[in-house]
């Protein structure tokens, strides 16, 4: 009973660290977007004095935010829909049918697992120059669909390995097709795992900054993380304005976060133990 006790004390004592660890610049950057460039400095670690948003709407105004919200809401949303799509239906063809090159393409996809983005961004970019497309938003969304398919494909076929063949024989049997089995069996079991994929794949999308900053140079069309970069030379000075603007783009994610993590907790901790 007492290692028992320890080992809880112990679990919620390390966890208690790494939240402060975590949660507390978080919170100094928020309460820093409601003092003045002068309080920013003098007193860094004290509260404000009022809470006041209009920090908050001028950096939205000035620095275009609603603009890269935009785009990164346009991007992330249309990656994320093309891998549950796509990683969906090549997890159940890869869990529920037999064809010739079925292990060799599992191995690609794992070799898509292992391969960091600068090994194959040279060839990448010649391809996207070829075919006219740098500058455009679906030069960001291919890609990223791309990278979050090897991993969302083995983490739903995973979930699909696990359920008995019978279920899809019996189906079959009272004259379902195969859409029809996707559709009305699949789709509804695999819940969970699209939840946790469509959480890490927005996640991934909606940070990266290398493509997004390399491709796509126009100002109508970049995301939150490139938009930063050019608002921070702009107002590399105006400490509350910068804070602001990172509190905007921070805050989304976080609650999107705390809203869905039971669903993530679920899908992770199911598809480890299946």
């Amino acid at each position: 009973m007492k290692t028992v006790l320890g080992s809880r004390t112990l679990f919620y004592s390390v966890m208690a660290l790494l939240t402060a660890f975590y949660g507390l610049p978080l919170l100094w950057l928020l309460a820093s977007t409601f003092k003045e460039n002068r309080e920013i400095f003098s007193t860094p670690l004290s509260l404000p004095t009022a809470i006041d948003f209009s920090s908050w709407a001028k950096a939205w105004e000035i620095g275009n935010i609603g603009r890269y919200a935009f785009n990164s809401a346009f991007v992330t949303s249309s990656s994320v829909i093309v891998i549950l799509l796509f990683a969906s239906l090549a997890a159940f063809g890869f869990s529920r049918f037999r064809f010739p090159g079925k292990k060799g393409l599992l191995v690609v996809f794992g070799i898509g697992l292992l391969m960091p983005l600068q090994s194959y961004f040279i060839a990448q970019n010649l391809l996207f120059e070829a075919l006219n497309l740098k500058g455009h938003r679906w030069t960001l969304i291919i890609p990223y669909a791309a990278m979050g398919l090897p991993l969302a494909i083995y983490l739903l076929k995973v979930y699909l390995d696990s359920l008995p063949g019978d279920l899809f024989d019996a189906a079959r049997i009272d004259g379902c097709g195969e859409i029809r089995i996707f559709t009305s069996i699949v789709v509804p079991l695999l819940r969970p795992g699209l939840a946790t994929v469509g959480i890490f794949s927005a996640l991934q999308a909606w940070n990266e900054f290398l493509l997004a900053f390399i491709y796509v140079t126009e100002d109508a069309h970049k995301t939150i993380p490139t938009g930063l970069v050019a608002f921070s030379s702009r107002y590399v000075t105006d400490y509350q304005l910068l804070f602001s603007a990172l509190a905007i783009v921070v805050l989304p994610m976080i609650a999107i976060y705390a809203l869905f993590h039971r669903q993530i907790v679920a899908g992770i901790t199911d598809g480890s133990l299946r």
